[in-house]
C-alpha cells in the first residue's frame, strides 16, 4: 500500500438515494464536505430503489478505471448496478445495487453468514433479509476493488445495522480495507424506549441477548453488536448514544460524529428573516383553504407548533408534544 496515495472513501448505507428516515439527511447534507475533502475518490454505495433512484440520481459511469472494470465484472455476473450523480449539493458519485438481481443467491449468503459469524437470519424478516443481499453484494464489490487496487489506500464506513453485513465481511475475508462503523442509534434502545421502560436508570443492568430475544431482534442485534466489534474504528452521532452503545453494544465507541446543521445556508440574517416570512405565508394559505368556511380565525394570531421525525410514538416525542398541546391552552389561561 502506498501510505502517499490519496485515500479512497466508500460511504454504505440503505438511505443512499433511499429517504426512509433521518439518516438520509444526515447523509446528504454533509455531501458537499466530503466532496471537497476527497474529490472523486469518495463514492456513496445503497440498494436501487425503484420508485426514488430514477428522480435522486443522474445515471453516468464513473471516471475511475478500477470502480467502472469493477462494476463490469459484477454486471457479467448477472448483477445490476446503477452508476451516477446523486442530484445533492457536491454531486456524489454513487454505486446502487438492484438487489433484485442477487436475490436468488439469499439462501447461499445466509448459510455462509451462519457458518462464518454464527449469525441468525429467520426467514421471515424481510429487512434482515435485505440487509444480507446488500452485505454481500457491497463486499463482493469490495473485494474486487481492493484486488484492482493493491497500492490505494481505502475506507469504507458503514452506516447502522442495515449495512452491518459488509462491515463484517471486510474482516472476515481479511480485505486490506480500514472499516467504520456508525450508530445512528441502538437496535435494541430503539425497542427499549418504545416499550416504556425506565430505560436509562436500568441500562447497566438489562441482559442485552434476553431483552432482544423478547423482542424478536436477537438475529439483528448479533448482527449490530459482530459490526461494532469488528470495526477498526466504531462510532455513533451523539454522546447520548455513545453512552447507550457502550453499555448495550459493549464497544465504547471511539469517536463521536455529530450531526449538525449547515451554518451556511443564510448567509445574513435579513435573508432567514425573509425565508422565513416567505414559508408562513405558504402555511398560511394552506391553512385558510383547509379550515376556512368551517372553522374561521385570524391566522395573523395563529402559533404554529411542529414536530418532525418518523412515527415513533415514543422515540420521537410524539407524546410529549401532544401532551404539551394539551397544557398549554390551561396554561395561557392561567397566565
Amino acid at each position: 500500500m502506498d501510505v502517499n496515495s490519496e485515500p479512497c472513501l466508500f460511504e454504505i448505507s440503505w438511505e443512499v438515494a433511499n429517504k426512509v428516515g433521518g439518516i438520509y439527511t444526515v447523509i446528504k447534507t454533509k455531501t458537499a464536505v466530503t466532496v471537497d475533502e476527497y474529490g472523486e475518490n469518495y463514492y456513496l454505495i445503497g440498494p436501487y430503489s425503484y420508485g426514488k433512484a430514477s428522480m435522486e440520481v443522474e445515471e453516468r459511469e464513473p471516471k475511475s478505471p478500477a470502480v467502472c472494470s469493477t462494476i463490469n465484472r459484477m454486471r457479467q455476473q448477472g448483477i445490476r448496478v446503477v452508476t451516477g450523480k446523486w442530484l445533492v449539493v457536491g454531486s456524489p458519485s454513487v454505486l446502487l445495487f438492484d438487489l433484485a438481481s442477487v436475490s436468488h443467491r439469499l439462501d447461499e449468503w445466509k448459510a455462509d453468514l451462519w457458518e462464518k459469524s454464527a449469525i441468525p437470519s429467520p426467514s421471515n424478516d424481510r429487512e434482515m433479509n435485505d440487509a444480507i443481499l446488500l452485505g454481500y453484494t457491497v463486499a463482493w464489490f469490495l473485494g474486487e476493488f481492493s484486488y484492482l487496487e493493491p497500492n490505494l489506500p481505502i475506507i469504507a464506513q458503514f452506516h447502522e445495522w442495515m449495512s452491518a453485513v459488509g462491515s463484517i465481511l471486510v474482516k472476515k475475508r481479511n480485505l486490506r480495507i480500514a472499516t467504520i462503523f456508525t450508530t445512528h442509534a441502538t437496535l435494541l434502545g430503539r425497542y427499549l424506549c418504545a416499550g416504556n421502560v425506565d430505560f436509562y436508570n436500568r441500562i447497566k443492568s438489562f441482559n442485552e441477548d434476553e431483552e432482544a430475544g423478547k423482542r424478536g431482534i436477537y438475529h439483528r442485534y448479533c448482527l449490530e453488536r459482530a459490526a461494532t466489534h469488528c470495526a477498526d474504528v466504531f462510532t455513533t452521532v451523539s454522546h447520548i448514544t455513545a453512552y447507550e452503545a457502550e453499555h448495550l453494544l459493549k464497544r465504547k465507541p471511539d469517536g463521536v460524529l455529530p450531526n449538525g446543521l449547515n451554518s451556511q445556508k443564510f448567509s445574513t440574517l435579513h435573508e432567514l428573516h425573509n425565508k422565513h416570512n416567505e414559508n408562513k405565508e405558504k402555511i398560511h394559505a394552506f391553512v385558510q383553504g383547509h379550515f376556512y368556511g368551517h372553522n374561521d380565525f385570524e391566522v395573523d394570531n395563529t402559533l404554529y407548533f411542529f414536530t418532525a421525525g418518523r412515527y415513533e410514538f415514543r422515540n420521537k416525542g410524539v407524546d410529549l408534544y401532544l401532551e404539551a398541546l394539551a397544557r398549554k391552552p390551561i396554561m395561557l389561561i392561567d397566565s
